[in-house]
Order: C-alpha cells, then sequence, then structure tokens
C-alpha cells in the first residue's frame, strides 16, 4: 500500500510557488512534480525522463493534439503514444490534468477519471490504473500497451496506415471523415531496436505523411551513457529511410518545439522525426544520471532539491495548484470537445448520405462483423488426395474478405508461399500515395509486421499477417502483447511442420506450436482438412477480445468424408469426436492436429477392422477446448479410457495433460532434418503404420 499523505491547502501552496503567473510553466512543474512523488512513494520507477519531457508533452497536448478528454475513443482523435513506457508518469500525469474519462469495454463513456489522483497516489501499486507501464484497456486514454522498447513506435506505424486506409475508403469528396494524426514519443532504447528499423524503413517506404515520431536524444540508458554502444547519426539514418529530419536543441524551449510540430503539419509526403535534446538532470547531473539510469527514485533530499529550484513549496506532495486543471481545459479541453462534437454532427450527416458505410464505421469502432458475413464461405467435397491447407484457407479468405470490407492485411515477403494475397477484384496493393488497398506488403520484416498489425487493430481495423511458422519466432513480442492487450489480430501460419521436407531444420518448426499454445489469451488453431480451415476461418472471425493463429500446411491434406465421419463444425468447441467406436465406448482414443488428424483416421479404419473400439478426436485448438464445459470435455476425452495416443509432428511438450501417464505422444524429438516428405514422416514415425503399432502396444492382448 502506498503511505497516507497529508496535504496543506492547495491554495495556500500555489501562492508561495514562484512562477506561478506563468501557467504554461506552472502546468509544466506540475506534471514533473506529480511524477517526482509518485515514484519516491512507490519507491520504484524512473522519473528523470518524465521530468525531462514534461515540456515536450505539454506542448504537443495543448497545442497541437485533437482529442477529446470527455470521448478518448473519439475515432477521429490524434493518436498519442509513450513508446519509452518507462516513462509512465508523463502520460498519467496528462490524463489527469487534462481530465480524460475513463471508458469501460463496452465503449460506454463513464463519468469517472480514467487516472484519479488516488492512482496517481498508488503508481505502481496493486489494482491502480497506473502500473509501471502503460496499459491498453486497463487505462482509458493509452493508446497501445508499451513498455517493450521499440514496439510503442512500431505500433504507431500501423495506426498511421490505418488513418491513410480509413481516410481513403470512408473519405467523400463532400464530407472528409478521417484525417487524424499519430505522434509517438520515443527515447535512445526504442532507437536501439530493430523494430524500430524496421517500421522506420517502412513507414518512410509509404510516405506516411501523419506520422511524427519525437526523440527523446538524452543519452542515458540503464546502463549508463548510451556512448557505451550507439554511436551512430541517428539524423543520417532517418534521412535515408526518407523521413522529414528536424532538431530542438532544448526540450524546455516550447516556441522551438511548436516550431517543430508545425514543420510536421506542413509535411505531407513523407513522415517527420523530431530530435529533441533533453537532459534529466535538474541541477546535479552526475549524481541524478546515475539514479535515472538505473531507475531508481531521486530520494527525499533530491526532490526538495528539485522543487527548490521549480520554485515549488518543498514539502508539498501530489500538489496540482489552482488554475493547473482549468488550463487545461481550456485549451486541449475546449478544443477536442468543439472538433468532437463537430465530427459528430459530420457523421450524422454522413449517415444519411452514405448509410452503408457509415454502418461499416459503426461496426467497426465496436468489433462487430457486418450482416452476412460468412455468407458463400466454401464446403469442399471428400478428397483422399485434397489440398494443402494453405490453399483452402486462401479460398475462404477471399470469400470473408469480400464480406468484411475492413478485413485487410498481408505477409512479410511470403504472400505467393502463404496464399494470403486477396485476389478478388478490387481488392488492390496498399502502396504509398495509394491508400485504398487492402493488400499489405510487410518486406522481409517480421517482427515489425506484427507490432503494426497491432497498430491497425487498435484502430479498430481487423488486421491478417502472415509467414512461415518457424518465423512466429520473429514475432514474439507484438504477439505476446496483443494477448495482454486483448485485440483481435490475425496471424496466418504456413509450412506448419517437417512436411516443408527438404528446407531442413532451419524452416521445420519444432517447438513454435506449444510456445504459441504457453501464450495466455491467444488462440492457435491447426485444422486438419479444408473443411477445418472454414470451420477455423469462422471461429476466428467472431472473437472480439483474443489474438489468433491459423496454423496451415504447404503438402496437402485428404478432405475426410463428412457424410462418414462428423461435422467439421466441432471445430467450434476445439476438440471433437471425429469418428468413433459403434457403441461410443471406445477402449483407446487417438487424438491429433492437422495433418496428422488423417493418419490417425487411417489408423483407426486398421483397428476398427481387427475389431477394436477406437475413438479419433481431432484437436484442432486446446485453448477453445479448454473453454467449454467438463461435461463436454469428458464425452470427447472420458477419464475411464487411459489408453491414448497424441499424434502431432511438433514438439510433444504439453501432450502429457490429454493422454495422461499411461498414454503414448507421437511427436519430435529432434530439430528434423532435411530430406523428401515421404522419408522424413517414415523416419520419425508419422504413418498409420507407426501408429497402429503403438496402439497395439498401449491395448492388452485379445484372447
Amino acid at each position: 500500500m502506498a503511505l497516507p499523505v497529508t496535504l496543506p491547502e492547495v491554495a495556500d501552496q500555489t501562492k508561495d510557488i514562484k512562477n506561478a503567473g506563468n501557467i504554461d510553466q506552472l502546468c509544466i512543474n506540475t506534471i514533473r512534480t506529480l511524477a517526482m512523488d509518485a515514484v519516491q512513494q512507490a519507491n520504484s520507477g524512473h522519473p528523470g525522463t518524465p521530468m525531462a519531457l514534461a515540456p515536450v508533452a505539454y506542448v504537443l497536448w495543448q497545442r497541437f493534439l485533437r482529442y477529446d478528454p470527455e470521448d478518448p475513443i473519439w475515432p477521429n482523435r490524434d493518436r498519442f503514444i509513450l513508446s519509452n513506457g518507462h516513462a509512465s508518469m508523463l502520460l498519467y500525469g496528462l490524463l489527469h490534468l487534462a481530465g480524460v474519462k475513463a471508458v469501460n469495454p463496452k465503449y460506454e463513456t463513464l463519468g469517472e477519471p480514467a487516472v484519479s489522483m488516488d492512482d496517481i497516489k498508488h503508481f505502481r501499486q496493486l489494482d491502480s490504473k497506473c502500473p509501471g507501464h502503460p496499459e491498453y484497456r486497463l487505462t482509458s486514454g493509452v493508446e497501445t500497451t508499451t513498455g517493450p522498447l521499440g514496439q510503442g513506435v512500431a505500433n504507431s506505424v500501423g495506426m498511421a496506415i490505418a488513418a491513410r486506409w480509413q481516410a481513403t475508403h470512408f473519405n467523400q469528396p463532400d464530407i472528409e471523415l478521417f484525417n487524424y494524426n499519430v505522434y509517438a514519443i520515443c527515447g535512445d532504447g526504442d532507437m536501439m531496436e530493430g523494430v524500430s528499423s524496421e517500421a522506420a524503413s517502412l513507414a518512410g517506404h509509404l510516405k506516411l505523411g501523419n506520422l511524427c515520431w519525437i526523440y527523446d536524444n538524452n543519452n542515458i540508458t540503464i546502463e549508463g551513457k548510451t556512448k557505451l554502444a550507439f554511436s551512430e547519426d541517428i539524423a543520417s539514418r532517418f534521412m535515408g529511410y526518407g523521413w522529414n529530419v528536424t532538431r530542438v536543441g532544448d526540450a524546455n524551449d516550447l516556441e522551438l518545439l511548436s516550431r517543430a510540430l508545425n514543420v510536421f503539419h506542413q509535411t505531407q509526403d513523407r513522415p517527420t522525426f523530431i530530435i529533441v535534446d533533453s537532459h534529466i538532470a535538474y541541477g546535479a547531473p552526475k549524481k541524478q544520471d546515475t539514479k535515472e539510469a538505473h531507475g531508481e527514485p531521486l530520494g527525499e533530499e533530491e526532490i526538495r532539491g528539485a522543487k527548490r529550484v521549480y520554485g515549488w513549496p518543498e514539502d508539498a506532495k501530489f500538489l496540482v495548484p489552482d488554475g493547473v486543471r482549468e488550463r487545461f481545459a481550456s485549451v486541449i479541453g475546449k478544443r477536442g470537445h468543439d472538433l468532437r462534437t463537430a465530427w459528430e454532427a459530420t457523421f450524422a450527416q454522413y449517415k444519411k448520405a452514405y448509410p452503408d458505410l457509415a454502418d461499416q464505421v459503426t461496426r467497426m469502432q465496436h468489433r462487430q462483423l457486418p450482416e452476412g458475413w460468412d455468407k458463400n464461405l466454401p464446403v469442399f467435397p471428400a478428397d483422399p488426395k485434397g489440398m494443402a491447407s494453405r490453399d483452402s484457407s486462401a479460398k475462404v479468405l477471399n470469400v470473408i474478405a469480400q464480406n468484411v470490407p475492413w478485413l485487410i492485411g498481408g505477409s512479410a515477403d511470403l504472400a505467393p508461399s502463404t496464399k494470403t494475397h486477396l485476389t478478388f477484384e478490387g481488392a488492390g496493393d496498399f502502396e504509398a500515395g495509394s491508400y485504398g488497398g487492402r493488400n499489405f506488403h510487410f518486406g522481409i520484416r517480421e517482427h515489425a509486421m506484427c507490432s503494426i498489425l497491432n497498430g491497425l487493430s487498435l484502430s479498430k481495423i481487423r488486421p491478417y499477417g502472415s509467414g512461415f511458422l518457424i518465423f512466429s519466432d520473429y514475432s514474439r513480442p507484438p504477439m505476446r502483447l496483443a494477448a495482454i492487450m486483448e485485440v483481435p489480430v490475425i496471424y496466418v501460419f504456413t509450412h506448419d511442420s517437417i512436411g516443408v521436407g527438404e528446407d531442413g531444420p532451419t524452416h521445420q518448426p519444432i517447438e513454435q506450436l506449444a510456445s504459441l499454445r504457453a501464450m495466455h489469451g491467444f488462440i492457435t488453431l491447426r485444422p486438419a482438412d479444408a473443411n477445418e480451415v472454414t470451420e477455423a476461418w469462422r471461429v476466428i472471425m467472431q472473437l472480439r477480445h483474443e489474438p489468433a493463429a491459423l496454423v496451415l500446411s504447404r503438402q496437402a491434406l485428404p478432405t475426410i468424408d463428412r457424410g462418414k465421419y462428423a461435422s467439421a463444425a466441432g471445430v467450434a468447441k476445439g476438440a471433437y469426436v471425429l469418428a468413433d467406436s459403434p457403441d461410443g465406448k471406445p477402449e483407446l482414443i487417438l487424438m491429433a492436429t492437422g495433418s496428422e488428424v488423417s493418419l490417425c483416421v487411417s489408423a483407426y479404419e486398421i483397428l476398427s477392422a481387427e475389431g477394436r473400439k477406437v475413438r479419433v478426436v481431432s484437436m484442432p485448438s486446446w485453448e477453445i477446448f479448454e473453454k467449454q464445459s467438463g461435461e463436454y470435455r469428458e464425452s470427447v476425452l472420458p477419464q475411464s479410457v487411459t489408453a491414448r495416443i497424441s499424434v502431432e509432428q511438433a514438439s510433444t511438450f504439453g501432450w502429457a495433460q490429454y493422454v495422461g501417464h499411461e498414454g503414448k505422444s507421437i511427436g519430435m524429438r529432434t530439430f528434423g532434418a532435411s530430406a523428401p516428405l515421404k522419408e522424413l514422416q517414415k523416419r520419425f514415425g508419422f504413418t498409420a503404420d507407426a501408429v497402429v503399432a503403438a496402439a497395439r502396444e498401449l491395448l492388452p492382448k485379445k484372447p
């Protein structure tokens, strides 16, 4: 718990503040002192960066940001991202002083503040809306979860892309509905992380003139001065990316900051990178720099010293002087209110003139699907030769994308292999100067791709990205953040197993399925045939708060005869009985995902012909299965049946929960090998004969 705080009368304290006549400086120092006090009380966190960047953030919010604190989810608001999330108190101070209102998950604006003074006093404490790093959904006004460095700026590229796409798709000659800008404050750590380079490169290529990064050039990281590991010419780097680069030599110069931001507004053909030189120390550089570098509070003595420099009452804690909240309300509050109410009036006209497009806007904002979104989904006839699940997925995706106009995405330079290119008339490509296309080309940038997908999803577009399953490892940080934020990003991963054959161990995913399944709040689906692919897409599209990975094969999978075996609609429950013993009381359960389900069906036929009572369970999604009732799970995997075999061309890690102590798992225990597929399947035991042999070992001998 935070320590109790006793405050003198605020009005009396305000009289004693030396700069009380300069309202802007008073507001800036309020942000600074709130950060110092919150970090000190928590005895945890970083006070220096919020102190240094308070003028930068203040100028941006008060003079430029088109944002209504009364409605922080207004669709055409400017986006503000604090990518260096360790400076979270900077954002919390702004949200509190601007009076940003909380919004619940049902998108109903509430009267209570997004960040109360009590939340600030309980910074980094249990149940506070002010956690150590900003968290989307927990704290209204936080546009994205930041903390892992580089992610916030990469998210901002997705948001800027979303703004351009929404403007092209929705704006009409007589009505402009979307024209928002995206701002991100970032630091040295963001610049060192490779994902920021990937994202900046793509942003420059796409000429995203609505994107502005403000770089806090303070030369400090955790280990000390940045010169220990970072000496590049950052300005030249961003000019090379095709950005407009400008510099502000003093973070405290409000007019220079305003001039730089005005340059951003005048630059339409490329993103803007503003380098701001700041110093986190306020008077004792060596000592303060060391504390900030190690993320420590200042200590009471140095806080008192800092407050003396600011002309602040030294003993005051969590002081918000008279006039500060009023100043925010009269500037950003009034501007945002006027802009938002004007936009709502425009939208009312838009609904009359363009009702279908207006309906799309409304549904997007609430993560709802259009009527008839699943019409004409393909049903595939039984076929022993079948098709690769990446191919059947392409057919399903192209139908759904025509029914859901805001389903857009692409791949990390692998669309011909992942089959994720939208091929219907009018789909088009999203390119610089042509922002209405629905096919994205992310280049060979898996990490940035998935971070950008988060930004698109946070902007209420329904995005998908694709690549090889093995390269999901390059994308793990943003995928984990998507799960934390509960945004329904779609990942299409193909080449799902040793089925890639001759490409060998470097491209054969072994542990990736297990690692995806280990991620809380994340849905993984590995369908067994074309009809399971259709049903998997049906499940994914209805998700509103979970990201999902669709894991697909390169090689052909037999299309199971659904007249003989169970309907693929069972995918909706995560696992289902595909084939069963005549009396429904099996002595053996074979379970599998993806391509291995057909092996189990073949083994089932052989064993059934021998008089064995066998059940085949297709388990495309463990996570969805675990959400089902205990009765349903027992009906699929009865505890009384202990003879169980799992079959999956991946690590066996995790299967023990389903096969139990007496069962067997047929899986991979090496990184694979380079060879033709059939040779690999035989070598590693993925044949019907191998499954039958394992079953015979488990089953009692017949008399």
